[in-house]
């Protein structure tokens, strides 16, 4: 059983898709089939059912892997260890952020780190902050830097970088962009835009609504910040958005009874040795932090 076997079955495991996991690893489609087909004749079993476009695990797939899971990080740990015993800072940095933190937070650190150790090959997954926590959590990450929960878990670092604090916007034309301050209750009985509430940026807006009782009216819901400044900006409903997404046709107005921000930062795996990698990371985005 070899680890590209393990890794190609873990990727189509977590994708549900072979040509995604080629995609995902730079393979082609017949290396990634053949990789899982060499690893049913090892096991003497099969792994994925295939039906249609659908793949799923079978019993024997469900069963392998958490197992594929922990021997690619203890192999990825004694690859990390030996590097380490060399006292430069070297090795893959398996690390995963979220699509707005890697394109309006990240860019600076990114570049300073990767200048002072050059010898560093990052590897960064673009994924939402509540799949990265949970990869961290399951042992799949070193390191990620997202939104943090708005609950802290047992098992997990958290380390605060950034304070962000989320601000009420509309189109400029919507009618609640009349320059008076606007109550929570008004702004309920107006379609929104958000990220879906069982995000950590939806739970830690809905949870304001909750207080005071209030329905929220989500006509559409995207984890994409993009995505969602452009359907505000044409109309379609109110959202809460960072300062740096306020632009051209948004704008801003004044709800006193809704503050909503959040922390964004780095998590890891309180079970999990960081290596030197991942550690003059972390110095590097506090160096950055507000």
């Amino acid at each position: 059983m070899d680890t590209q076997s393990l890794n190609a079955f873990c990727a189509v495991a977590e994708l549900r898709s072979f040509s995604a996991a080629a995609q995902k690893l730079h393979l082609t489609q017949p290396a990634i089939s053949k990789r899982i087909s060499s690893l049913e004749e090892q096991l003497d079993c099969k792994l994925f059912d295939r039906i249609g476009r659908t793949v799923d695990l079978t019993e024997a797939g469900r069963t392998l892997l958490p197992r594929a899971n922990k021997i690619l990080m203890e192999v990825e740990e004694t690859r990390r260890l030996i590097s380490d015993k060399s006292g430069e800072i070297s090795g893959t940095l398996n690390m995963a952020t979220s699509h707005h933190i890697g394109l309006h937070r990240l860019p600076p650190v990114l570049r300073l780190f990767s200048q002072q150790y050059p010898k560093v090959k990052l590897a960064i997954d673009f994924i939402d902050s509540e799949k990265a926590t949970d990869k961290i959590l399951h042992g799949q990450l070193e390191l990620a830097v997202v939104t943090l929960a708005p609950q802290k878990h047992e098992k997990m670092i958290a380390k605060h970088i950034w304070h962000d604090p989320l601000i009420c916007v509309v189109a400029k034309e919507h009618p609640l962009n009349n320059g008076a301050p606007v109550e929570l209750k008004t702004l309920s009985e107006h379609p929104a835009i958000l990220p879906d509430l069982s995000t950590f940026t939806g739970q830690i807006l809905k949870r304001q609504f909750d207080q005071f009782h209030l329905p929220l009216d989500v006509s559409m819901a995207t984890n994409y910040l993009e995505t969602i400044k452009m359907m505000v900006s044409i109309g379609l409903g109110w959202s809460v958005l960072p300062e740096s997404l306020i632009d051209g046709p948004l704008t801003a107005i004044d709800v006193p009874q809704l503050e909503v921000s959040r922390e964004l930062g780095c998590i890891y795996h309180q079970g999990r040795s960081l290596s030197k990698a991942a550690q003059a990371f972390i110095q590097a985005l506090q160096a950055s932090a507000d």
